[in-house]
Formats: structure tokens, C-alpha cells, sequence
């Protein structure tokens, strides 16, 4: 099969031949002729298999052909998309697919100034690709009206609603004309999506290229399992050890991610970061400067997760374990684009045990635990079933405790030090600075910070002037008002 093939326009298919996309992938295949045809649209692909040309293709072709033309604070496709780095992705498709052809194309997001936004929006534009929030600012300050929306885009959507984005999609999608065309392309699709989804579409053409949740069978994924305390340690002896020299690295926090550049660059790695604390400005820029090669290892929060098409990207490294399973299929999607191989290592702790237990289930897959000489686990991660659930092992029974009565203290106590008088059976407080808790200095410490004493501490007299604290030595039985002497 052939782009030609799905009835494209010549100029489209120029654009095609120039970037060497000679085929379409399957969801492209399936999802091109729909649109065209002005059919909604409700298609679950795992990320990595070209879905947004299957969107931005057909309606690309439908805009040149298709009248009128746009008005002034007007956009004629409307695609939702829910991160900034995602916006300028899918902006970037369009603009490419669609060079030579007289329309107009804006990503606005939040995190820049809404200005220059303004400003490009009143020429009108045949494409917007928004965050819902920004989307709705625009509206509220009349930049934006939605009265020649033709097409209504979402693009991971799922992700929209775990960012909590639900309250301003109803928003939007109250606005909207009830006569469009709607499009959802997504790589999973939960319960509440598919709820959604029966609200806004209309008979909607379903199409699914893989699996629900399918890793791509082209990523070799397993596990290190490790004490959470030696992770940055062990992160660096695989680095070197495998001489990776351009990995995306996901941290579940900010302090994580900032903690472990400083490490790479210690080690003299090129690196950068992505998270949401960065501005959007010189979040660009450090995916733009991974991109070229500029920077070998780009670490970075969930915010990296979605949207991210870089080219030829061998390996995804998770030193921490997502909180929602979703994200690691995301995460890992990074590598393997478009039938390429890729690799994907976790590093997993046992405190992170459900994490990989609900991730294996929502891949259907085991992935194979190793351990490196010389950062075996103390505590170790547990085995899971085929349905993702832990295997409890049964506890070992316990030693039958030693014997009551009389002759049993002086059996128990002979060759021992007695206790110190004051203090029995209390253990020495922990030495400063051991026992601290996750901290900026090292966020990946699995000891538990000490308990503070309640109360405040007694005040102790200092120097001469010192006086004793009210009726502390006054004897017993002595006169009130008195000032003590005989």
C-alpha cells in the first residue's frame, strides 16, 4: 500500500517523498481514508506508530480543499493536546507535512506570553494546536472564538484527564459547534476516556493497531533490581560500564532529576534537563540541543513523557519507576519509533514492588529482574504472577523465645555488660547526618529521618545573672509573700 493509494494530493505526498516516508503504517492506513471522508474518528495505537500523520495528513488535504477561509480570532482545526513539548510537536508535523500549502498554523500553550499569541491570532488560522488551559484563556480574552471550528482534534486525551484537565475540556467542548468533526487518537483508553468519547462522537469509525497497552516488540526491556539509596551510584556504573552515550533518563521528581544532572556532569556528560520548574523557553531548547546530539543525556520528569519524536533514540533509562502505569508505555515509546529497536532499563527498589507489579500487568509481560555485582538488593523486590499480582512468600516461623522464670535472667545475662544506669534498653541516637530522609542533597536515601523530641527542651541557667525559675527551690511549708529568711 501507498500514500497515493489513500487518495492524498500530489503536494502532500512531495512532502512524503522528501522526508522518506515511502509507506504508511498501519494506523495511517486505517485512520487517512476516514478523515478524509469526515468521519469521527476513535483510534488507540501505541505510541511510536505515526498517529498524528494519520490525523494531520487527511486534514491538512481538507482545509486546501475545503472553504471558507478563516476569519479574524477564528481557527478552523482545533487540536487539544496536554503538554507544551507535545504543541510544539504536532505543530511541527503540520508544518511539515504541509509545506508549500497557503495556510496558517499556531501551537499556543501556557508558561510564554499569551501576547504574541494574540497577535497571530488575528489573521485567523486554519490550524490550533492548544493546551486546554491556554486555549481557554485565549477565549476569555475574546483572541479565540470557536464558531468555524470544523474539526475537533484529541490527542491523548487520557493524559489530559490525569492532568486534571476535565473540567476545561467540558468547557471547550460546550463551546464548540455541535456539527464538526471530531478525531481521538491516543495510545491507551481508559474507562473514563471511552465515557467521553460517548458523548462527543458521532458513530465513530474505532480502530486498533495493537494490543491495548502493547510495549513495542522492537524495545528490549528488563530490570536491575536495587536498594532505592545506591541508585544514582548504580545509574552511573551502567552508564559507563555500557558506554551509553545518548539515553533519555526519567525521575519521578524535580530534585531527582536536578541531583542526577549534576552526577553526569561531575562524570563529564554532556546532559540537560527537562521539568516542570524550566521555563518553556529552555525547555525547547535543551530537547532541541538532545535532538542534534549537542547533548548526550537528557534527564527529565513525566513532563518528557508524551509527544517526544526524537529520531534514532537508542535508550530510555527509568531510575525511578512511574506512579501510573500508563506512563511507563509512554515513557518507553521514546525508543522504537516508527519499527525501529530500541532498549529500555528500569531500576527498581522494593518499595516501588506495586509499581512494576501494575506495569506488568497492564503490558502483560514479565520483564527479566538482573542484578549488578556490587549493588545486589538487601531488600529484595518481589515476584509477580501473570496478572501482575505479588507473590507472598510464607514467613519463616519464629525462634521460640527463651525460657521465663526463675534462673532465666541470670541464664540469659551471663557475659554480658550490664545495662547503664538511667538508659536501660535505649539505643544511642543515630550519629548527624546519618538517618536523614530523601533530601535535595540525596532525594534517592531510603532511611527514615529521626524522630524530634516532643516538647522543647528545658532552659538551662548560663552565667552568674541566671536566675532559678519560679518557686524551683522554695522549701515546702514556707510562708507565702515572704522573701525566704529566718
Amino acid at each position: 500500500m501507498s500514500f497515493a493509494s489513500l487518495g492524498l494530493i500530489d503536494p502532500l505526498l512531495r512532502n512524503l517523498q522528501d522526508l522518506n516516508y515511502p509507506t504508511p503504517t498501519p494506523v495511517q492506513a486505517k485512520a487517512i481514508p476516514a478523515v478524509l471522508e469526515g468521519k469521527d474518528v476513535m483510534a488507540a495505537a501505541q505510541t511510536g506508530t505515526g498517529k498524528t500523520a494519520g490525523f494531520a495528513l487527511p486534514l491538512l488535504q481538507r482545509l486546501v480543499q475545503n472553504g471558507p477561509a478563516v476569519s479574524s480570532n477564528r481557527a478552523r482545526v482545533l487540536v487539544l493536546v496536554p503538554t507544551r513539548e507535545l504543541a510544539e510537536q504536532v505543530l511541527q508535523s503540520f508544518v511539515e507535512y504541509g509545506k508549500g500549502l497557503d495556510l496558517r498554523l499556531l501551537a499556543a500553550y501556557g508558561g510564554v506570553s499569551i501576547n504574541p499569541q494574540m497577535m497571530k491570532l488575528r489573521k485567523g488560522v486554519d490550524v490550533l494546536v492548544a493546551t486546554p488551559g491556554r486555549l481557554l484563556d485565549l477565549n476569555r480574552q475574546n483572541a479565540v472564538q470557536f464558531d468555524q471550528v470544523q474539526t475537533l482534534v484529541l490527542d491523548e486525551a487520557d493524559r489530559m484527564l490525569d492532568l486534571g484537565f476535565a473540567r476545561e475540556l467540558n468547557a471547550v467542548f460546550a463551546a464548540l459547534p455541535t456539527k464538526r468533526q471530531t478525531l481521538l487518537f491516543s495510545a491507551t483508553f481508559s474507562d473514563e476516556i471511552r465515557t467521553m468519547a460517548a458523548g462527543i462522537l458521532r458513530s465513530p469509525v474505532n480502530i486498533s493497531v495493537s494490543p491495548p497497552n502493547a510495549t513495542a516488540s522492537k524495545i528490549k526491556q528488563w530490570v536491575v533490581t536495587v536498594d532505592k539509596r545506591n541508585k544514582p551510584e548504580l545509574f552511573l556504573h551502567l552508564v559507563a560500564e555500557n558506554k551509553w552515550d545518548h539515553a533519555l533518563v526519567f525521575v519521578k521528581t524535580r530534585n531527582g532529576v536536578d541531583y542526577l544532572a549534576v552526577m553526569l556532569e561531575k562524570a563529564g556528560y554532556a546532559v540537560d534537563t527537562i521539568h516542570g520548574d524550566k521555563p518553556q523557553p529552555a525547555r525547547l531548547r535543551a530537547l532541541e540541543r538532545f535532538k542534534t546530539g549537542d547533548v548526550q543525556m537528557l534527564v527529565a520528569t513525566d513532563v518528557a513523557a508524551r509527544g517526544l519524536d526524537i529520531d534514532d533514540l537508542p535508550l530510555v533509562i527509568n531510575v525511578d519507576l512511574p506512579i501510573v502505569a500508563q506512563d511507563y508505555v509512554h515513557r518507553i515509546g521514546r525508543t522504537g519509533r516508527a519499527g525501529a529497536s530500541g532498549v529500555a532499563v528500569s531500576l527498581v527498589c522494593a518499595d516501588e514492588a506495586p509499581q512494576l507489579a501494575a506495569i506488568e500487568a497492564l503490558i502483560r509481560q514479565t520483564l527479566r529482574r538482573e542484578e549488578e555485582p556490587g549493588f545486589e538488593a538487601e531488600h529484595r523486590v518481589p515476584e509477580t504472577s501473570a496478572t501482575g499480582e505479588i507473590i507472598k512468600k510464607p514467613k519463616k516461623p519464629k525462634k521460640p523465645k527463651a525460657p521465663q522464670g526463675a534462673g532465666a535472667g541470670v541464664a540469659q545475662t551471663q557475659g554480658k555488660k550490664p545495662a547503664p544506669q538511667g538508659g536501660e534498653g535505649k539505643r544511642k541516637p543515630a550519629a548527624a547526618g546519618k538517618g536523614a530522609g530523601p533530601s535535595k542533597s540525596n532525594p534517592f536515601s531510603l532511611e527514615m529521618p529521626r524522630a524530634k523530641p516532643v516538647g522543647k527542651p528545658a532552659s538551662k541557667p548560663t552565667g552568674k545573672s541566671a536566675r532559678p525559675a519560679a518557686g524551683a527551690h522554695k522549701p515546702a511549708g514556707k510562708p507565702a509573700g515572704g522573701r525566704g529568711k529566718r
